[in-house]
């Protein structure tokens, strides 16, 4: 985003530079057609067989003399634009690397299988937006391998989200009642705020619909114990509806912010349902990298210059912490306080019979024949005894 800001401020230069030699530009020319037409006016005005005058030839030259110096000008200006626009290029050139290949670990994109998997996840990530014709195109172009199965939540997900999105509660519903039990595992609150908003929906019908509404509140009977206060509100709402529910202390359950949340509360939980993440792995792994990339390029720029580009390449780690924020966390991680490096598939954590976990390397490294010491406690044990911890 530095980098955009910077480019920004050049291009603001360019508008800025670029309507100050406009305006200065029509000026001047109107003031020289001005002064033209003034001195047609005057020369018409003597006889055609008569010389100019002193006058009139000195008013011709200062004329000739005024309009070289503008159009001059003018020229100047117009470099100085020019000097202005092509500080852009070299902002774009200084800010924005070309080539993002020097980053990218050896092999990664290698293999008959991997250009298929990339595809599979963009694939994903259009049916995940609901653009679902787009997904399929890819698949039918690319020879993408995707499960018929795997596609069907998507598309019920994305239809259920378009019929909230016209206030149609019944579909989301239907879904939330069929998996009732699982919601309920995930202490959801899902099936509660639907029924809700069915309830405020029949509210703004009046006293018309006073007996439907009555009848629908027998639908908050699961939830009264969980959700007590909430259908405390929405019964003693029906005091006030004869009179007017928009003039009494329960107006605000009729403003529209009631509905802002209901589709990113169905998202969150027909995901955590479906095993996958609110955000499309896709969309994370774009932003998380736009984000490290400024400091991988940092990164391996140092090491190129000092000759040690091995560091990066012969691990599955990088050589320094790139910090991405606490969004980007869905992992625990564990740092090795012996050897001080994190833990992978290949040197996972174990822990010791006293109860501290140090890394597998960092316990061969401590073993002594087939027996070590615990390095913060006394405790002497076998290494087989170590077990392996998964966080």
């Amino acid at each position: 985003m530095d980098s955009c800001s910077l480019v920004e401020k050049e291009i603001d230069k360019v508008l800025t530079k670029f309507s100050f030699v406009s305006d200065q530009t029509d000026r001047q020319l109107n003031e020289l057609i001005n002064y033209a037409e003034k001195l047609i006016t005057d020369l018409a005005e003597a006889p055609e067989d008569e010389e100019l005058s002193v006058a009139q030839s000195l008013m011709l030259t200062q004329y000739i003399k005024k309009a070289k110096d503008g159009s001059s000008k003018v020229a100047a200006e117009h470099r100085d634009l020019h000097g202005a626009v092509s500080k852009v290029g070299k902002a774009v050139d200084r800010n924005f690397t070309q080539d993002f290949g020097v980053v990218n670990k050896d092999g990664t994109f290698c293999g008959l299988d991997r250009p298929d998997l990339v595809n599979q996840v963009i694939c994903q990530h259009f049916f995940r937006q609901g653009l679902l014709d787009i997904g399929e195109t890819l698949i039918r172009e690319a020879g993408v391998d995707i499960d018929v199965n795997s596609k069907e939540p998507f598309f019920e997900m994305n239809r259920i989200l378009e019929a909230l999105s016209k206030g149609d509660l019944q579909p989301a519903l239907k879904w939330a009642q069929e998996n009732r039990f699982k919601l309920r595992e995930n202490h959801s609150s899902l099936e509660f705020k639907l029924h809700r908003l069915q309830f405020i929906s029949l509210l703004h019908g009046g006293p018309q619909k006073q007996s439907e509404i009555l009848q629908y509140a027998r639908n908050f009977e699961p939830f009264a114990a969980q959700h007590e206060k909430d259908v405390q509100q929405l019964m003693g709402s029906l005091l006030y509806i004869n009179t007017g529910i928009e003039s009494s202390p329960y107006a605000y359950l009729l403003k529209p912010v009631q509905w802002a949340d209901i589709c990113d509360v169905y998202t969150r939980d027909a995901c955590a349902l479906l095993g996958l993440s609110v955000e499309s792995p896709l969309t994370l792994s774009i932003n998380a990298g736009c984000k490290a990339l400024p400091a991988l390029l940092n990164i391996k720029q140092v090491m190129q210059q000092r000759q040690c580009t091995d560091v990066w390449s012969n691990k599955d780690e990088l050589p320094v912490e790139v910090n991405l924020g606490p969004e980007y966390r869905f992992h625990s991680i564990f740092a090795c306080p012996i050897l001080r490096q994190q833990s992978t598939d290949h040197n996972p954590p174990v822990r010791l019979i006293c109860g501290h976990i140090i890394s597998k390397e960092a316990l061969f490294k401590l073993s002594n024949g087939n027996k070590v010491k615990c390095p913060y406690c006394p405790v002497e044990q076998s290494a087989a005894d170590a077990k392996e911890v998964h966080f």
